[in-house]
């Protein structure tokens, strides 16, 4: 029986690296846990099915909802012959028609499987766990499978390569080599004699993927790889371009699609004469503009005397006279269809509170003398008297307050503030009585991470370049800069470069390069050094012994020994060459040492962390570190907020209103609004204005509910500084929208926002979002889930910044995608998933 998992893409008010533990019981694609519905029906047409024919030309084989089926070639009732939740497609006879091979999920992503005729003695042959397989076809002797391999690097929708498979199995032979990681190679096919494989690849200019490409230009090209001379060759495109290439049994025409204007149309080529005609203009609509990843149009087939194409169009199998145009007869089937429909992971959410707890603590610091936490909460600075004390604002300023940094004697913080209108500065205030902020900065500018040198005397910080949400006023020479305590004395030092920080003995400036790479100079911008390089991690932080580094990667958090070797070293979590060991379970964010480089603190959501190293390396205290134990969690900030209601009632009266009943309009109609509730609506002579409301005369107005946007960007993917008006939930606003769900977006931004439009500190929509997305592709923000707790970890470290929705964006493999299911189930929250441009890509 089939399984199809249906989840909500809810509308609401990167190699695979081992990362945890395999699980005892190993993950079984098609028995996933969940509660679910039988369903079962008859369909007599189908959506975007492969076919083939066997070489006697009795028998058609065909993909229907992730299972395969055959019926006689003349139509009939369809025989199942692969059923089960696994998604299984592309069926292709072998040369001597006693088997079948397709693409099968079964064994956790899809790979190339084959069975005999009759479905029996079904083998996988290739076991690939990241660059995934489709589209197999066989050479002519039988032995070998060409396939279509996936490749991907920073952005999910990938490449392909062509590789020939034993059918025996092995790691297979490359064939073609991808000329990018964006511009896709699929849909192979052998010659008859074996010597080429055709293939269409996307040709357009650019060099890499783009959306609105034009059709009626060249988009993919049809080449084909010699395998004598182990060469590639153009074979046919142009206007319209060409896909799905598929040789007749004779070897003497090639067939393929072309886009013309709105159609897309059945070609044939004369492979001696080069001629091209078309013969068929009734086909669906191709997928050359879109994701190509299982393909561009489906698999079909000459008839074995190459009179004939079996192809599907429009929901129907169709039989295309080659020797006519526009002739063809409709293949007719029935097929009697089971499935099981999972229920979608939602669960209730409450917005109507009146308070809050902060889950966004960003840019916490410990003080020197470990008695102060400071920290940034929707939008303003904190303070927290470790370890159980109460929040409470330093200053009583109106402008945001950002990155604050402790002196070294705990007496004193320096901080950036914002305000749209004014710009940014740097300010020191006092960190104990009334605080008497003084502005440091003369020049306005977007002020970033200032920090004190060891003694105190100097302060190093960055200047930032303009953005879309903080304009580029005032960003003329952006860098690094440093100057006195009392903000004399500015010198610019370096034009790149984040989060800089001053060595042991302010000498030099320790600053992030590249993203994943920590560097030092001078203070003069001299004698640049890298001192680490990673591929996935960053958010370097130096102890002041400058004896350990922290650091992230691929989220969690870690320390490690920092040698100095005079050599930039490579440093990952994985790192051997020196000690490195993980302090998060999920996540670490705010990495900061203490003052005698014995503690890491960090966060996660509104938890506060603190990892005693001599617990955590054996060679410190002599104490076995597999004693230690990832802290599960930290202690809460316990920062509470008011979320902001209006007062007093407004009566919206004389109104044309549009209701949620159905399809109600109430053209003369009242709306009374107490607080933040509508209290009453209906029909002006039937509301009661209650005394003392605010009338607003609305005569010639229509109201209606406030839209929920559900895949709202809304410039979410920053970090950094908040603007005091966020231009995209003006513009929300004014469109209506009053609820939107951003589902890929910085969690800490995003979440940050939320929270500040609860608290009234800014004003937009409700926002709701999944926070960072689970990427199955490459970078360092990458979801890794090779297993049910990798997934819950996942999802725990979003959650904890207040997120109910988890986007789980093209994980590749279907096991990984019904484990994110299994973990939202279990955590109470609700999946989005990524990836309908597939055309194939199952959610569960």
């Amino acid at each position: 029986m089939k399984i199809i998992t249906m989840l909500l893409c809810t509308a609401l008010p990167f190699a695979v690296l081992a990362q945890t533990k395999p699980d005892a019981k190993k993950w079984d694609v098609s028995n996933p846990e969940g509660p679910y519905k039988e369903a079962s029906f008859t369909v007599n047409e189908g959506t975007w099915m492969n076919l083939d024919i066997s070489p006697d030309g009795k028998e058609i084989v065909f993909d229907l909802l992730g299972d395969i089926y055959s019926i006689p070639s003349a139509g009939g009732e369809a025989k199942l012959l692969r059923g089960g939740h696994a998604f299984e497609v592309q069926p292709r006879f072998s040369p001597d028609g006693k088997k079948i091979s397709f693409t099968s999920d079964a064994g956790g992503g899809d790979n190339i499987w084959i069975m005999d005729r009759d479905a029996r003695n079904a083998k996988q042959i290739t076991k690939e766990n990241f660059r995934l397989l489709n589209n197999a076809v066989w050479t002519p002797d039988g032995q070998y499978l060409v396939a279509r391999k996936h490749f991907t690097s920073g952005r999910s929708l990938g490449a392909g390569e062509m590789w020939m498979y034993h059918i025996s199995g092995g790691g297979g032979l490359q064939l073609t080599e991808r000329k990018n990681d964006q511009q896709d190679v699929n849909e192979p096919c052998v010659s008859p004699d074996g010597r080429y494989v055709y293939f269409s690849e996307d040709m357009y200019p650019g060099g890499f993927f783009q959306y609105n490409k034009d059709p009626n230009n060249q988009i993919f090209m049809i080449r084909r790889f010699d395998r004598e001379k182990g060469k590639v060759e153009n074979v046919t495109g142009g206007g319209g371009g060409a896909a799905r290439p598929q040789l007749s049994n004779n070897g003497k025409y090639l067939s393929f699609v072309k886009r013309v204007r709105t159609k897309t149309v059945l070609y044939l080529r004369n492979l001696q004469t080069g001629e091209e005609w078309p013969v068929y203009d009734q086909l669906s609509k191709d997928q050359q503009e879109a994701w190509t990843v299982f393909g561009i149009y489906t698999g079909y087939t000459w008839s074995p005397d190459d009179k004939h194409i079996y192809i599907w169009a429009n929901g129907n199998i169709m039989k295309v006279d080659v020797d006519a145009v526009n002739k063809a007869v409709e293949i007719p089937f029935t097929c009697k269809v089971n499935q099981k429909i999972y229920d979608a992971v939602r669960f209730k959410q409450n917005l109507d509170i009146n308070q809050f707890s902060a889950k966004v603590i960003r840019h916490a610091i410990t003080s020197p003398d470990g008695k102060w936490l400071v920290f940034n909460g929707v939008g303003y600075l904190w303070k927290k008297a470790l370890p159980n004390g109460t929040p409470e604002r330093i200053t009583n300023g109106v402008d945001f307050e950002f990155e604050p940094a402790f002196s070294p004697d705990s007496k004193q913080i320096i901080y950036t503030t914002w305000n749209d209108e004014s710009s940014g500065a740097i300010y020191k205030t006092n960190l104990q009585g009334n605080a008497k902020p003084v502005r440091l900065t003369k020049e306005k500018g977007i002020y970033r991470t200032p920090s004190f040198s060891h003694n105190g005397k100097k302060i190093v910080f960055i200047k930032e370049g303009g953005s879309d949400a903080l304009g580029p006023a005032h960003t003329a020479k952006p860098g690094i800069y440093i100057m006195s305590d009392e903000g004399s004395s500015e010198k610019f030092v370096i034009q790149r470069g984040g989060t800089p920080s001053f060595n042991k003995d302010d000498d030099r400036i320790y600053y992030e390069s590249g993203g994943n790479n920590l560097s030092s100079c001078q203070l003069d911008g001299q004698d640049e050094k890298q001192l680490l390089k990673s591929t996935y991690g960053n958010n370097f932080k130096v102890s002041p012994d400058e004896k350990w580094i922290a650091f992230t990667d691929l989220h969690k958090a870690y320390v490690a020994a920092f040698p100095h070797t005079g050599k930039t070293l490579d440093i990952s979590g994985s790192t051997a060459d020196f000690p490195v060991k993980i302090v998060s379970k999920d996540a670490g964010y705010n990495l900061h040492w203490s003052n005698d480089s014995k503690k890491l603190h960090y966060t996660l959501g509104g938890q506060y962390y603190t990892i005693n190293l001599d617990e955590r390396f054996e060679f410190i205290a002599h104490k076995a570190d597999s004693l230690f134990k990832v802290p599960e969690k930290g202690q809460e900030v316990g920062l509470q907020v008011k979320v902001d209601k209006p007062s007093g009632s407004i009566a919206f009266t004389n109104a044309r209103i549009i209701t949620m009943n159905g399809n109600e309009v109430i053209e003369n109609g009242t709306l009374v609004v107490d607080e933040n509730k509508i209290k009453a609506i209906g029909k002006s002579g039937d509301v009661t204005v209650p005394s003392g409301a605010k009338v607003i005369d609305a005569t010639g107005k229509t109201i209606m509910p406030g839209f929920i946007d559900a895949h709202a960007h809304a410039g979410h993917f920053r970090t950094g500084i908040t603007p005091q008006k966020h231009w995209p939930y003006y513009a929300a606003l004014a469109y209506g929208v009053t609820s939107i769900h951003d589902p890929s977006a910085n969690s800490e931004f995003v979440f940050a926002n939320s929270e500040l439009v609860k608290a009234g500190n800014i004003t937009g929509p409700r926002v709701f979002s999944t926070g960072t997305v689970l990427y199955g592709a490459d970078g360092d923000f990458k979801a890794v889930i090779n297993s049910l707790d990798d997934a819950k970890s996942a999802l725990r470290r979003t959650k904890a910044f207040g997120a109910f929705s988890v986007k789980s964006y093209n994980q590749p493999r279907r096991e990984q995608r019904q484990q994110v299911i299994k973990a939202a189930r279990d955590l109470n929250m609700e999946v989005v998933p990524e990836g309908g441009s597939f055309s194939f890509i199952t959610p569960a």
